[in-house]
C-alpha cells in the first residue's frame, strides 16, 4: 500500500514533463505521481489585488512552476528505459530554490 517513490523528474520544463507522463502512462506502468507547484512566493501588487507585477509584461505571464514526476522504487529502471527508448531525458535540477543571483554559471572564457 504504501511504496517508497523516488524521483525521476524535477524541473521548469512543462514540455518535458507532459511527455513524460503520457509515455509512462502509454506504458502502463502504475505507481506513478506527478504535479507542479510554484517555486517563489512574490508580495502582491499595489491596491491589495494581489497580482503579480512579473506577470505583466511583453511576453504575458511567465511560467514559474517547478514540475515534477515520481515512480515507485522498484520500477525506477523500467521507467528510464521507457523514457530512452521514447528519446526522453528525465533530469532533476539541483538548483532550482536557489536564488537567480546565486546560481552557478558556467564559466566564460573570454581569452583562448
Amino acid at each position: 500500500m504504501f511504496e517508497k517513490h523516488i524521483d525521476i523528474f524535477k524541473k521548469r520544463d512543462r514540455e518535458t514533463w507532459l511527455r513524460i507522463k503520457s509515455a509512462l502512462k502509454e506504458a502502463g506502468l502504475r505507481g506513478v505521481r506527478s504535479g507542479h507547484y510554484l517555486q517563489d512566493v512574490v508580495l502582491a501588487g499595489g491596491c491589495g489585488a494581489k497580482l503579480d507585477p512579473r506577470d505583466f509584461g511583453a511576453k504575458g505571464k511567465i511560467d514559474r512552476e517547478i514540475y515534477w514526476v515520481s515512480v515507485i522504487a522498484a520500477d525506477e529502471e523500467r521507467a528510464r528505459d521507457i523514457l530512452r527508448k521514447n528519446g526522453i531525458v528525465a533530469e532533476i535540477a539541483d538548483d532550482l530554490m536557489t536564488d537567480a543571483a546565486l546560481r552557478k554559471r558556467p564559466e566564460e572564457k573570454y581569452y583562448p
